[in-house]
């Protein structure tokens, strides 16, 4: 059977979030949310976690994480450095952004050698999202030419947060189940009954119908994308610094649309009914305790996961 890894991507600091959310404790004996992320990736079969983190965070972080999980999974380090770039680039005079989700699953470059999912640390997924994906890394790939890639597809009601707006990729798909479009919608918001998003500051809003398949950052992919996305990335930034040096962005669903409009790649959407949590804003870990303690409490999960 391939041998699977999790690359968790824990190098943001949570801006809007005020602190180091990826270790703020939300479940009933001190969890944090990666930990239900890695439990569940465990029990699925996923044989190897990558927290890929900055080298700032990295002392606290490990504080958490070390030696945590050695018993369930195999446990690996990855860091996302903004001076990791191709040669011949540097970093734009005061930048301090990362260089976004795709970079960050290229500083694994050295330690994913098999297939591979990718998700945030600061997002539940629940035990269904993680089997799905474990399935369809492992089998046998089909007669295509084609990179057979998968993302987890969420409905966009069970997405949100009543405490202000979030970014999805929301995605349109064959009557085959499989990715066309990706549309990054960087401001979805619960407005009175309806669910609705702006491009302008809220001086419009669009509906989005509830169903909407829409995108949590959970990807499955084979050993090609690790090289797409070093050999892509020079061309990123050569566009990318030129037009907005501080703040560009190298995101996965970007060169995922690339490989879709080349025919490069398909990408099969597993859809879920299960409701992320998450702590987007601080206002958010109340709700998101709650719903942890009511999985314990419904024999979902143990009280001490480990």
């Amino acid at each position: 059977m391939k041998k699977t890894t999790l690359i968790v991507m824990a190098a943001g600091m949570g801006s809007r979030y005020g602190g180091l959310k990826q270790i703020d404790p939300v479940g009933p004996s001190g969890e944090i949310i990666l930990d239900y992320s890695v439990y569940d990736a465990a029990e699925a079969g996923f044989d190897k976690v990558v927290f890929v983190i900055k080298h700032e965070i990295e002392e606290d972080f490990r504080k958490i994480t070390d030696g945590r999980y050695d018993d369930k999974i195999e446990v690996a380090y990855a860091f996302q450095d903004m001076n990791d770039l191709p040669e011949g680039f540097t970093v734009p005079e005061g930048r301090v952004k990362p260089w976004g989700t795709g970079q960050a699953v290229l500083a694994c470059r050295d330690i994913v050698d098999g297939p591979f999912a990718v998700i945030n640390a600061d997002d539940y997924y629940g035990k269904e999202t993680f089997r799905l994906v474990h399935q369809e890394l492992i089998k046998e790939g089909g007669k295509s030419d084609k990179y057979d890639f998968c993302m987890v597809g969420f409905r966009v009601e069970n997405t949100l947060t009543e405490n202000g707006s979030v970014a999805r990729g929301v995605c349109q798909t064959d009557d085959r189940g499989y990715l066309t479009d990706i549309v990054e919608r960087t401001k979805i918001a619960i407005n009175g009954d309806k669910i609705q998003f702006t491009e302008d500051d809220g001086a419009t809003w669009t509906d989005i119908p509830e169903g909407t398949t829409v995108s949590m950052n959970c990807w499955g992919f084979s050993t090609e994308m690790m090289a797409e996305l070093e050999n892509r990335f020079a061309a990123f930034l050569e566009k990318g610094i030129k037009e907005n040096p501080l703040k560009c962005e190298y995101f996965i669903p970007f060169v995922v649309d690339e490989l879709l409009k080349e025919g490069k790649a398909e990408v099969k959407v597993l859809e879920t009914t299960e409701k992320w949590y998450g702590v987007t804003y601080k206002e958010d870990k109340a709700f998101v305790k709650q719903a942890l303690n009511e999985k314990v409490n419904d024999g979902v999960y143990p009280e001490k996961l480990w």
